[in-house]
């Protein structure tokens, strides 16, 4: 008999924006700084996923609140949501990443608060 881990919860980027909008749920971007710098979502908290693996706390905007991961394309989100999880984080996977988040009309911010683009 095989036991298969079940991945974390996952929601798209329409619910994810939402849920930040309305709920207060963090969006969590866990790319590296220049895809941070290059363009994120406004209000989004920056938490490498590299710092991540390597042991680092959640930044304090992030601490105690449901986070909802999101990276370029959805691999190293799930990754860091499940790692997350682990952790005892209550942390959903955005699908598809920021590449969906973009391609959905979903506002994007560079490092100035101009318009971004997706690194």
């Amino acid at each position: 008999m095989f036991l298969f881990r079940r991945g974390p919860a996952r929601v798209t980027p329409a619910d994810a924006h939402q849920r930040a909008r309305d709920e207060g749920a963090v969006l969590l971007d866990v790319r590296e700084r220049a895809e941070w710098t290059a363009g994120h979502a406004p209000g989004a908290v920056h938490a490498p996923f590299s710092a991540l693996l390597a042991g680092a706390a959640l930044p304090r905007d992030a601490e105690g609140r449901s986070l909802m991961v999101i990276c370029r394309s959805g691999h190293r989100s799930r990754q860091a949501a499940r790692l997350l999880t682990e952790r005892g984080a209550e942390a959903v996977d955005v699908t598809g990443g920021m590449n969906a988040w973009a391609a959905a009309g979903l506002p994007v911010v560079d490092g100035h608060g101009n318009r971004g683009s997706i690194a």
